[in-house]
């Protein structure tokens, strides 16, 4: 599903000094898999699926999608941002359909799916609402929903929950957990709590300091689903011990 091959970003400062971001990095994500990005402050994770999204241009190297490359924002992929970023001025259901207006699909179509995807995310009634009129934890969900609407191969998510409290983190993650079940989309989604890492993942991607480098890929085998008891098992815990040993105390919490 994707392919990346020796991938590097270098930025330059305004005095022309370069800022290492990544360096030589290498992953493959197969079809369905939720993989999740861990790493400290800084690291390169937000700059990586950034260039994943074709927000951000490489240095060098390679990004295949389905064989194809990336070389700019892609139908196949759907990203939701750490804030939702909605329009405030437009209804739940016109933010939503936002993706499939700026790509010109049937309008039909698409308000169906996006009807379809709001049930699915919990906001069934609320189409007509304003984003104002919706608590935090609502609004990523239309985020949710409007990086769904164009029925991407592939879903981006940059620490998505990172705003909330940790009441309703746990929820959202059990709830996106469910979403992810009833379309099977692959998924990377980036974080900062070991926890979530572990909670959420196939497969654990294990980020170096700054530059970014890929230091452990972690095979998560606990079953699915998965419940917020399994987050006190004995399991559980080695795996959040193992990710992390690669930290100490910099810049990831559990």
């Amino acid at each position: 599903m994707i392919s990346v091959s020796s991938l590097n970003k270098t930025y330059a400062t305004q005095e022309g000094e370069p800022i290492y971001a990544l360096s030589d990095v290498n992953l493959e994500i197969a079809q369905g898999e939720f993989v999740t990005v861990v790493g400290p402050s800084g690291c390169g994770k937000t700059t990586l699926l950034k260039i994943l999204a074709g927000i951000l241009n490489k240095s060098s190297g390679s990004i295949l999608v389905n064989g194809s490359p990336i070389e700019g924002p892609s139908r196949e992929l759907g990203v939701v941002f750490q804030e939702p970023l909605l329009l405030p001025w437009r209804t739940i259901l016109q933010n939503v359909l936002v993706p499939a207006e700026i790509q010109g699909l049937d309008r039909t179509t698409s308000t169906a799916s996006a009807n379809q995807l709001l049930r699915l995310v919990g906001l069934e009634g609320f189409a007509q609402k304003y984003p104002k009129e919706l608590s935090g934890g609502m609004q990523q969900r239309v985020g949710i929903a409007r990086a769904l609407v164009h029925d991407p191969s592939f879903l981006l998510m940059d620490e998505p929950f990172g705003a909330l409290d940790a009441m309703t983190r746990e929820q959202m993650n059990l709830e996106l957990l469910d979403i992810w079940a009833a379309n099977r989309k692959t998924v990377m989604l980036i974080t900062h709590s070991i926890a979530e890492a572990v909670f959420l993942a196939d497969r654990i991607v294990v980020m170096s300091p700054r530059p970014g480098r890929i230091t452990e890929i972690i095979d998560v085998d606990l079953p699915r689903p998965r419940n917020l008891d399994m987050i006190n098992s004995d399991s559980f815990g080695i795996y959040v011990k193992r990710v992390r040993a690669h930290f100490g105390s910099q810049g990831v919490y559990a």
